[in-house]
């Protein structure tokens, strides 16, 4: 049995349930019409990378405002995503394939459009309600893998690393066990299992990342840069992985600079442009 870091299960009993019914819709993933800037903080300026990295910086309260100090980053920006898709989002750095991701995450918030997800508005008011089941719900359908994995991982174990989700979501042990054993044989993680995460190399971690997020099943799983920065090995049991994800009927949104995996997973590519520049 898979213990937490305090040594206990969460108290399930305790637990209200999300409402199923909330994100059943189509098309899984809707953003209308988005308007997106990013502030500067006070004293700073935005990294090297461009808005996108301000974005993956998680500067809170940073958007939603306009005139100086204000850096645009999306502007009647309109994207769908169906359910069992794979799609790549492509474009340069600054372009704002980051924010995106952030946002379909309910990281960040629009400043105009509306962004729905199988057919219902997600706004800040309903994610940052106390205790919100909406944002539980939300959380448990879609699974978000930052670029730097390092930002994610924060348990003692790889094993209690892939649990954490599931028993966050109150399922009984027996299934949370199951979880961990299919993600550990999924994902070749067999001789890092008892290991800490920050113990593993960048390619290791990023496996760890992907088996965390997928331990919970969601719809959808939200990549940025899944295969940035891994050797040939690390690369190859990744894009599988994700194939198969796919092939299972489920929803895949990723961005790369890597032409190689695009051609590999084969998505429906979506062209991310910065605001200031012309399409080709």
């Amino acid at each position: 049995m898979v213990m937490n870091m305090f040594g206990h299960r969460p108290n399930r009993a305790a637990r209200m349930r999300p409402d199923e019914s909330w994100f059943g819709g189509d098309p899984l993933v809707s953003l209308e019409h988005i308007d997106f800037s990013y502030r500067d903080m006070a004293g700073a300026s935005l990294p090297s990378g461009g808005a996108d990295d301000a974005g993956a910086a998680g500067a809170s309260g940073a958007s939603g405002l306009t005139g100086a100090g204000a850096h645009p980053v999306l502007r009647d920006f309109s994207m769908t995503i169906a359910r069992g898709e794979c799609v790549a989002l492509l474009g340069p750095n600054g372009s704002g394939k980051t924010t995106i991701m952030r946002m379909i995450n309910a990281l960040e918030f629009p400043d105009a459009g509306t962004y729905r997800c199988g057919g219902t508005p997600v706004t800040r008011a309903a994610i940052e309600t106390k205790n919100s089941l909406f944002a539980k719900a939300l959380h448990q359908r879609i699974g978000f893998v930052f670029q730097n994995s390092d930002t994610q991982l924060f348990c003692p174990s790889v094993e209690e690393e892939i649990a954490f989700g599931p028993m966050q979501m109150g399922l009984p042990d027996a299934e949370v066990d199951r979880r961990v054993d299919d993600m550990v044989a999924l994902f070749g993680l067999e001789r890092f299992r008892q290991r800490a995460p920050y113990h593993l190399s960048g390619g290791e971690k990023k496996r760890v990342a992907i088996a965390c997020c997928m331990s919970m099943n969601p719809d959808l799983l939200v990549l940025d840069e899944p295969t940035d920065g891994l050797d040939e090995r690390n690369t190859d049991v990744v894009v599988d992985v994700l194939r198969s994800f796919v092939q299972a009927g489920k929803t895949v949104l990723f961005s790369t600079h890597h032409h190689d995996i695009v051609e590999r997973m084969s998505p429906r590519i979506i062209a991310v442009h910065p605001i200031d520049a012309e399409p080709e």
